[in-house]
């Protein structure tokens, strides 16, 4: 490293965020932008730690020492090439990662970890910015052909490596617009779509095709698909939301959140109309089932589009501000997560079950609650409503944000007779191969729903052994 004891002179300064009577009031990003001589300092403090435990903490094993050390020298461009050996799309896990390495980092045993996320984002826009990043398609073409049906993280990092292998590659997606969740299902105050727009430009000018709005089992038989690809990697996420069936479900007002939250990107587009949105949170109250990522970004939607009030509900118990004994670093911190939205005013509520939905006139009006506890015995845990809690929370619009369970088995997957396992994910074996010859799967198809970290990584292994199927 460059300068060893860096950590000793620099403290952690972190970008921060435009101020919330501001950023409430549109959905551009929240995240502001440190200065290059202020970049260059903070990784200054990625410490010679010998064994670098952040590398071990990401999963698409970025090479974060060495980069950083280049940032730090000022070598913006062998920062961002060293950056780019292993991650497809820096500028999109720089905005959104939850930085497993960062909890990771050794300097993370005193809370003080090296600003990885940040450093990375910063990499990968000053190489856009300075124009270190041109199209640079494959010398020469191997004459066989690639289907990605799905345009996710997974499918888009799979396309893009076989793409610069030599590969014809052709990308599926059932959308309008390729991306994805990243395109539908993040809110463009974590993410602009002009980053993932400025990255399928240059990939298509890198010989990539793409299709949109293409359905493989709906528009395009999947047999079809088969017959006419030499190889086929289905990318097509866990699009099959948790549900929840209690009594009053198909009271008008509860919707799924991926729903809620494509719909009002596709209005930030200009896809369509404001007043046609058929999910408009304003002026209503809003109770958000779901204390995850997902959950969080529903109530910054819905602060956006000015509710009256929003609540966020959580079946589990109340994260703990700092580690645990049983959660020692560097495993990642199972700590309380205050995001962005959190800030900009929402009731978040622990250990709260819903028991069901009421409603007057078929419209929902609230929801039934109820405390319950969780009890550890033998290694597992179980849950208990606690006595004469019951009560009702006022709801006029419900959003669940409870995860997704399994890719949609209807059309392409059962079309092929694809293996499932237990959890209804396609089956596959080590070499990202289904039961089906030349019939590959990756990302959250095979996974279930993860980071989207994870299906670039699971993207980029599974092209890997495409290529090497390919070549015989």
């Amino acid at each position: 490293m460059g300068d060893v004891t860096g950590f000793l002179k620099i403290k952690r300064k972190e970008a921060g965020n435009r101020p919330v009577n501001e950023r409430i009031n549109d959905h551009s990003e929240v995240e502001q932008i440190l200065n290059s001589e202020d970049r260059m300092l903070q990784a200054s403090r990625c410490m010679d730690c010998g064994i670098p435990f952040c590398h071990w903490g990401c999963p698409v094993d970025n090479l974060i020492p060495e980069w950083n050390d280049l940032l730090f020298r000022g070598d913006w461009k062998g920062a961002y090439d060293r950056l780019y050996a292993t991650n497809n799309f820096p500028e999109v896990t720089g905005r959104i990662c939850p930085a497993p390495c960062e909890h990771a980092c050794v300097l993370n045993i005193n809370q003080e970890p090296v600003t990885i996320r940040e450093n990375e984002v910063a990499i990968a826009e000053k190489a856009f910015a300075e124009g270190y990043i041109k199209p640079s398609p494959p010398a020469t073409r191997t004459g066989k052909t690639v289907a990605i049906i799905g345009s996710g993280p997974a499918g888009m990092a799979a396309a893009d490596l076989l793409n610069k292998a030599g590969h014809s590659v052709t990308l599926f997606e059932k959308d309008d617009k390729a991306g994805g969740l990243l395109r539908f299902g993040i809110p463009d105050f974590k993410l602009t779509k002009a980053v993932i727009d400025r990255r399928l430009k240059l990939m298509m000018e890198e010989g990539l095709t793409i299709r949109t709005g293409v359905m493989i089992g709906r528009d395009i038989s999947a047999r079809e698909i088969e017959d006419s690809f030499d190889a086929i990697c289905i990318a097509i996420g866990a699009g099959h939301p948790r549900d929840l069936q209690v009594e009053g479900r198909n009271l008008n007002g509860i919707h799924f959140a991926v729903d809620y939250l494509a719909n009002q990107n596709r209005v930030n587009s200009g896809q369509i109309h404001l007043s046609d949105n058929p999910i408009n949170a304003e002026g209503l109250r809003v109770v958000v089932l779901g204390g995850g990522d997902t959950g969080s970004d529903c109530v910054g939607t819905a602060i956006r589009q000015k509710a009256a009030s929003v609540t966020q509900i959580e079946i589990l118990p109340k994260p703990p501000v700092f580690r645990t004994p049983d959660n020692p670093w560097p495993y990642y911190g199972k700590t309380l997560k205050n995001s962005t939205s959190h800030e900009e005013g929402a009731e978040r509520i622990w250990s709260l079950a819903t028991r069901k939905f009421t409603g007057e006139n078929g419209i929902i009006r609230g929801i039934e609650v109820e405390d319950v506890i969780w009890e550890k015995n033998q290694g597992s845990y179980s849950m208990k409503p606690v006595k004469d809690t019951i009560q009702v929370k006022d709801a006029d619009l419900v959003l669940l944000a409870l995860g997704f369970v399994h890719p949609v088995i209807e059309g392409l997957v059962s079309e092929l007779g694809l293996e499932l396992n237990e959890r209804q994910n396609i089956r596959t074996n080590g070499k990202f191969l289904t039961s089906v010859s030349k019939v590959f799967a990756a990302g959250d198809s095979v996974s279930g729903a993860s980071l989207v970290v994870n299906a670039i990584a699971s993207g980029r292994k599974a092209a890997k052994e495409i290529d090497k199927f390919l070549k015989g």
